[in-house]
């Protein structure tokens, strides 16, 4: 997949970072995959940075391309410790204007809120076919951003009014491990905002 500037969550793409996203029945398929398959040797030739992430499905909802890709468990909850989220959505072209006109501010609010550690934007279709991967110092933090600062919270309730997805998924994930360089930081100095809202 493709992604925003910068690998942020923007909507002009950026030719430089690319993203693949996975889903594998155990480790050693994936480990397999990562050692050995021609997608990945075609990207670190080209590469000069590389950044994976190993994740466990905590929950879902929605579909992508019409299919569920994670597997959870239901009702299982992480409260202490880093957590992933993935939020994608396609996009009706008819209301492409009225969402590229608002999401910006909710992209903006994101990386300013208490809590949040890194987050990038990709997608398999240009401004249609949107996804948004993020990594939270916690639950807590994740929710307050989701729910309760005014930008997000307000795109969430237009889109619900104006029905600007023709499908849409989120999900949430446990870290199980991290590694690599993303945007000129290692895995280590990405550190959580801890900013008061007062």
């Amino acid at each position: 997949m493709g992604s925003g500037k910068d690998a942020q969550v923007d909507l002009p793409p950026d030719f430089k970072h690319w993203a693949i996203i996975t889903t594998w029945d155990n480790e050693e398929d994936c480990d397999e995959f990562y050692a050995s398959s021609f997608p990945i040797k075609w990207f670190r030739f080209f590469g000069y940075e590389e950044f994976t992430i190993l994740l466990k499905a905590l929950s879902s909802h929605g579909l992508w391309s019409g299919k569920e890709p994670f597997k959870s468990i239901e009702n299982t909850k992480l409260d202490q410790g880093k957590i992933a989220v993935i939020t994608r959505a396609k996009i009706h072209f008819s209301k492409l204007k009225e969402f590229k006109s608002n999401i910006k501010r909710a992209a903006d609010q994101m990386r300013i809120s208490e809590g949040f550690i890194l987050s990038a934007g990709v997608g398999e279709n240009p401004f249609l076919d949107q996804a948004t991967f993020s990594i939270w110092e916690n639950a807590a933090y994740m929710k307050n951003y989701a729910y309760k600062s005014f930008d997000h919270a307000d795109i969430i309730k237009l889109t619900r009014e104006r029905q600007w997805y023709s499908e849409d998924l989120f999900a949430r994930f446990e870290i199980l491990k991290m590694e690599g360089v993303f945007n000129g930081k290692s895995v280590n100095e990405y550190q959580p905002l801890h900013q008061s809202n007062n």
